[in-house]
């Protein structure tokens, strides 16, 4: 694979969230007078990372794929990265076109449900983008800021429906949307994760548990954590 180095790791920070619908979508990476032959090459990107392991994809691959030559390829993604980039913004544009409406119709937990059936009715997505994170994790490498912006936006914008969940009913008051974030994003992508190494896993039915679970725990007030558990 063509050699695709970031800063330290998104922490959500406390600060107010922009409104649901602000996810990116495919559009900003085709804003171009060379819009059709870009897009061409995307599509072509995204049946190599469907065929292919991420480390495995190539420009000869996509070129391949995409019905052009490498130059062409190139022309209009001059690097590794520059492709990468456009392909998950595209891919996960489209799919999260069709998802959002779930968030405001049903609350923060149905859409990341949502997502999880996504990825079980074609996980090559979901694939690539956890290939990614090692990527987003090493140090001073040229997507970094890239894809902790795109993780950063994620978290908000499922605590701002978290926020907006409290004020409809949904949810409690009791639970604090950034923290109630962080939990219910580190359940869905733990939960996928497991799946990708145990491919016999319910994914659907885990996600329902545990997030039945943790949602019961939202209604009490927190409690700071006891560690020394030697009395009990």
């Amino acid at each position: 694979m063509p050699d695709t180095s970031a800063s330290p790791a998104f922490t959500a920070p406390q600060v107010e969230v922009p409104a649901t619908g602000s996810f990116p979508g495919p559009v900003s990476v085709l804003q171009t007078t060379d819009t059709k032959s870009r897009l061409q090459v995307i599509q072509g990107a995204i049946t190599v990372f469907r065929r292919f392991a991420f480390h495995e994809a190539t420009f000869d691959l996509v070129a391949t794929a995409a019905q052009v030559t490498v130059q062409e390829v190139t022309a209009r993604f001059p690097t590794w990265d520059d492709l990468l980039i456009a392909t998950i913004d595209y891919w996960n544009g489209q799919r999260m076109r069709l998802i959002l409406p779930v968030a405001e119709r049903s609350g923060a937990a149905a859409f990341l449900r949502g997502i999880v059936q996504a990825n079980i009715d074609d996980p090559a997505l979901m694939r690539l983008l956890s290939a990614t994170v090692n990527v987003a994790a090493t140090p001073e490498h040229p997507m970094a800021s890239f894809l902790h912006e795109e993780y950063h936006r994620f978290h908000l914008m499922v605590a701002h429906q978290l926020a907006a969940d409290i004020r409809a009913g949904r949810e409690p008051s009791t639970m604090e949307p950034a923290r109630g974030a962080e939990q219910l994003i580190a359940l869905y992508e733990g939960l996928q994760l497991q799946s990708m190494v145990r491919p016999t896993m319910n994914l659907l039915e885990a996600y329902d548990r545990a997030v039945t679970r943790m949602r019961a725990g939202w209604n009490r007030e927190y409690v700071a954590p006891v560690w020394d558990l030697s009395g009990h």
